[in-house]
């Protein structure tokens, strides 16, 4: 089924209602600086020290320059979603960026330590907002909870405009002669990040999560970058680009093709550094399954590692995702992810 039909399935399923929710404080400035990194002390002992220098190791602190962010919701635990606008150096695309950091990283033990990051991106057309900015869907809450649970890493969660208009589909791509959303997901997106954030030097610290079309995207740059990108959650897929904006442009489309990228990949040595670890979900009651299927099937080889989560009864939409998540897709990504390193 092609994304733009499968769009106009997800908008009607989800609602404009998830766009926002509501709090007191929206608009209201929030900082998402962590807590002062302290040195050891003389008589810290070396477990201290040890963790430490593990986390100085694995980190990247925030390089800057700082964005200005505001208020869009706040979660029962306190924790903040916030917004800002982004003006990519790189693509030359601007739009907004949401964000949103877990207790855990303003705890002081893991102040020397970067997070793991994940790039959550909405189905439809995902401008001028995204979706999982709001707290209906409970992405955010239910990252919270897991991570306590030990079900998943705290995730740092960035969740920027999928495409620069409401009108066409740019698959997440640099089309000839159109905005360069590639560039803009994989480069300005994470270029932002690490200037704000404590991030991991390694791409075992980031990863994309996305429904519909915006599985299509993670799925995509993970498999287009896997040297910067470790793993992705893609629910209810396309498995190949279908932007009528490549018309004219077959190479280029064959370049941003999954199936194209997988198959490249899959030749490649299973080491480590090549591995990477696609969970695909789908839900019993919608048309995907099979094509997911054969993609596991086909191109799931060598270093295309692969998990298949079918959720019974799910829809094409996000509930039914973040149900998924739940059930094992977090945590077999998270596995395979680094964790935040505490300082004791």
């Amino acid at each position: 089924m092609k994304r733009l039909s499968r769009a106009l399935i997800t908008a009607v399923a989800l609602g404009s209602v998830l766009l926002a929710t509501g709090c007191s404080d929206e608009g209201e400035p929030v900082s998402f600086d962590g807590p002062a990194v302290k040195a050891p002390s003389a008589g810290g002992g070396a477990r201290t020290g040890g963790g430490a220098a593990e986390a100085a190791a694995k980190t990247l602190m925030p390089t800057g320059p700082k964005a200005s962010f505001t208020t869009q919701n706040t979660l029962d635990d306190g924790t903040r979603i916030g917004v800002t606008t982004l003006e990519g150096r790189k693509s030359g695309f601007t739009g907004k960026v949401w964000v949103w950091a877990p207790e855990q990283y303003f705890d002081e033990k893991y102040a020397s330590s970067g997070f793991p990051v994940l790039i959550a991106l909405p189905g439809g057309n995902g401008y001028p907002n995204n979706y999982w900015m709001g707290t209906d869907l409970r992405l955010q809450s239910s990252i919270a909870e897991w991570s306590k649970e030990g079900r998943s890493l705290p995730f740092i969660v960035v969740m920027p405009v999928l495409n620069p208009d409401a009108k066409n589909y740019y698959d997440g791509s640099d089309i000839p002669g159109q905005p360069k959303m590639g560039t803009w997901m994989t480069e300005d997106v994470p270029d932002f990040v690490k200037a704000n954030f404590r991030t991991f030097t390694s791409r075992d610290g980031w990863a994309f999560m996305g429904s519909s079309s915006g599985a299509f995207v993670g799925l995509k740059s993970v498999l287009q970058r896997p040297d910067r990108f470790k793993a992705v959650i893609a629910s209810g897929p396309d498995t190949v680009p279908d932007s009528p904006l490549w018309s004219g442009h077959e190479p280029e489309r064959q370049a941003n093709n999954p199936e194209k990228l997988a198959e490249a990949l899959g030749a490649r040595p299973d080491t480590r550094a090549n591995a990477v670890y696609l969970a695909f979900q789908v839900g019993t009651k919608e048309s995907g399954i099979a094509r997911v299927k054969k993609f596991v099937r086909d191109y799931g080889k060598g270093p295309v590692k692969t998990r298949l989560q079918v959720i019974e009864d799910g829809e094409h939409n996000a509930k039914t995702y973040v149900q998924g998540m739940g059930d094992g897709s977090i945590e077999w990504i998270s596995k395979h992810m680094q964790a935040p390193v505490p300082t004791s």
